[in-house]
């Protein structure tokens, strides 16, 4: 069985603490690109559906279909009601 010893803990914590420092100058570099391409794509999505989308429908109208047939919802009844007076 091998024992670690002290110089090989200090190589792993080096080698951790460079590895976070090099990830992190990384991402300052490349985390910009991959968002400004992330955005434009998603953009373009949003330009396609608009696109796509059926030209009867007008933009500005908005019609809701209100059916009057439908019944009203019933509340849930729970128990009675108790009117509690005061004993003196």
């Amino acid at each position: 069985m091998q024992e670690a010893s002290f110089s090989s803990l200090i190589k792993t914590l080096f080698y951790i603490v460079l590895f976070y420092y090099i990830f992190k100058f990384l991402m300052r570099l490349f985390l910009p690109i991959l968002v400004k391409k992330a955005v434009e794509k998603a953009g373009q999505n949003f330009q396609q559906q608009y696109q796509n989308k059926p030209q009867n429908q007008s933009d500005s109208a908005t019609s809701f279909d209100k059916s009057p047939d439908k019944k009203p919802r019933e509340t849930k009844k729970v128990g009675e009601y108790v009117d509690f007076e005061e004993i003196e």
